[in-house]
């Protein structure tokens, strides 16, 4: 069983490419959690987490998600984390979640993809992004073949990973994931394409207008969503490329 959150594609992409190789299940974490539904999962095969990395961490949200969740069938977890750059100390949180769980963490693997966190980082270009998951790609299926195959997925812990997720993530939730910095611009078209995409029903429309309630993962959805291009992070976003798989 495949289960994956995915802010603007990357991770869904890998996900869908996982689910293809090994026959699973593919399960949208965005959907439930944007619509309240507790997972009581069960599955034969082992199961396999597909995320993106937030501040060198699986996803606050998705790891909430997580514990809230009941696993049962398999005893076995892969967890298979995307990224701009790297995973530093992800891997150890991951093993913590999943013995949380009663789960053995089977595999880890970072798989590199084009940066889509606007918040702080330009985006490469089209070209540059389609070299990216060109690559990543390959990555994606020999992990694929493994987790098909059951058999580990071994990656090596980098020096001081473990220190760089752990006081990274904490500043990084404690200083920077508000949603304070959101805004628009006089484009907006009043499609509630933003209030659809948030996971966390953070965002509504009043007067037809989107604003923000103050709970945000900044996983990026809206400003990359947005048809429009209307919505934007502070100043220095406006200037940076949005970034959608595929575009």
């Amino acid at each position: 069983m495949i289960l994956y959150f995915s802010g603007t594609g990357n991770s869904e992409y890998a996900a869908r490419i996982i689910a293809e190789k090994t026959g699973d299940e593919l399960i949208n974490l965005n959907h439930r959690i944007k619509a309240g539904i507790v997972g009581n999962f069960v599955s034969g095969n082992p199961f396999v987490l597909v995320c993106p990395t937030y501040a060198w961490r699986i996803p606050r949200v998705v790891e909430e998600y997580i514990r809230t969740a009941s696993f049962s069938g398999s005893e076995d977890m892969y967890v298979i984390l995307t990224c701009g750059s790297g995973t530093a100390g992800a891997q150890r949180y991951a093993k913590r979640l999943c013995e949380e769980k009663g789960l053995n963490l089977k595999g880890f693997k970072t798989v590199i993809m084009p940066e889509n966190y606007i918040a702080l980082f330009n985006v490469p270009d089209k070209d540059e992004s389609k070299k990216i998951v060109e690559k990543a790609t390959l990555v994606i299926e020999e992990a694929a073949d493994l987790i098909a195959a059951r058999q580990p997925i071994n990656e090596k812990l980098p020096a001081l990973g473990s220190v760089m997720s752990k006081l990274v993530n904490d500043v990084f939730f404690a200083f920077i994931v508000k949603d304070k910095g959101f805004h628009l611009e006089k484009t907006c078209i009043s499609c509630g394409k933003c209030v659809q995409l948030c996971p966390l029903n953070n965002i509504e429309l009043i007067d037809g207008k989107p604003v923000w309630g103050g709970k945000c993962t900044h996983c990026m959805a809206c400003i990359c969503g947005c048809p429009a291009q209307c919505i934007v992070y502070k100043k220095a976003s406006r200037k940076r490329r949005r970034y959608w798989f595929g575009g």
